[in-house]
């Protein structure tokens, strides 16, 4: 198979057009679909051909990426593609869609006679515009050529967990990893609360943590839009961080283990959104400390 595919991208939001682009700068043909036209729209000024089904977005595809809200939503645009779909195409689907929807998604990719990849990613809006993102991936050893162009052109490495996407072996170490960045930034934003009610300067805090074990740069970013009032436009919104967290909660309830931090993070990026802040960065779970909007 030529280097060069055509592949179908099928969600634009933050990730989703990111991924997109870098796909036309890698060479690749790209059609595109989203739910609401509009956020698909400027992706034709980069080259993006917009489609206005998922069923003509993914005709004669070599590749279908998906990167949608959840599970359901993933498999409801599929089902609505499934008449344009090409059996032997690959499907990577890239959402953090829940242990227990990766075997529906696959149940469904063996119907169409899609090769399926379990192929959720690591970062936020700057590292995916730049074409850096970690991919996690499951699925078969010999489809993996078909999709290692694509996969190479919206991340920086890819990591193999397994040969069977339908394991979900990618979908689980992705809740692990977002399970501790959930956290620290719920943490970061309770400092961050704490030093307002206790009148502490909030550079105080960074300058005795600098340089020492405590500190990490992934505070002083979330913390950073915080203090600068940059939660827009969102590396990572809000409302998207609740339900992975609620994912995480549901997983570890599954696993025989009580999730208690996660369960709170769910409160919190939930209390956040109900605030009004569903479509800012995650760290504007700091606002969930107040009663109203600090």
């Amino acid at each position: 198979m030529t280097d060069k595919l055509t592949v179908s991208v099928l969600g634009t939001g933050i990730m989703g057009a990111a991924m997109a682009r870098n796909l036309v700068r890698a060479g690749h043909t790209v059609r595109a679909w989203n739910r609401s036209a509009d956020k698909a729209q400027p992706l034709a000024a980069d080259g993006v051909e917009i489609a206005g089904s998922p069923a003509a977005a993914v005709r004669d595809a070599d590749v279908v990426l998906t990167m949608l809200y959840d599970g359901p939503a993933t498999l409801d645009v599929m089902r609505r593609a499934a008449e344009g779909l090409r059996p032997g195409a690959a499907w990577v689907q890239s959402a953090t869609a829940g242990i227990e929807a990766i075997a529906d998604l696959a149940d469904f990719a063996r119907e169409h006679r899609l090769v399926f990849f379990d192929a959720p990613v690591l970062g936020t809006r700057q590292p995916a515009e730049a074409g850096q993102l970690l991919v996690l991936a499951a699925g078969p050893v010999d489809g993996r050529a078909a999709v290692t162009p694509v996969l190479d052109a919206v991340g920086a490495r890819t990591v193999w967990t397994g040969e069977d996407g339908a394991e979900g072996s990618a979908t689980r170490l992705k809740l692990v990893a977002n399970s501790w960045v959930l956290a620290v930034t719920n943490a970061a934003g309770e400092a961050l609360a704490l030093a307002k009610a206790l009148g502490v300067d909030p550079q105080g805090f960074f300058d005795a943590i600098d340089g020492g074990p405590l500190d990490m740069g992934y505070l002083r970013a979330k913390s950073g839009l915080v203090l600068n009032d940059q939660l827009s436009p969102a590396q990572f919104a809000v409302s998207t961080a609740a339900k992975d967290a609620r994912l995480i909660v549901e997983a570890g309830e599954r696993g025989g283990v009580r999730l208690d931090v996660a369960a709170a993070s769910a409160e919190r990026f939930e209390r956040a959104a109900a605030q009004g802040h569903g479509d800012e960065d995650m760290a504007a779970a700091y606002y969930a400390s107040f009663d109203e909007n600090a």
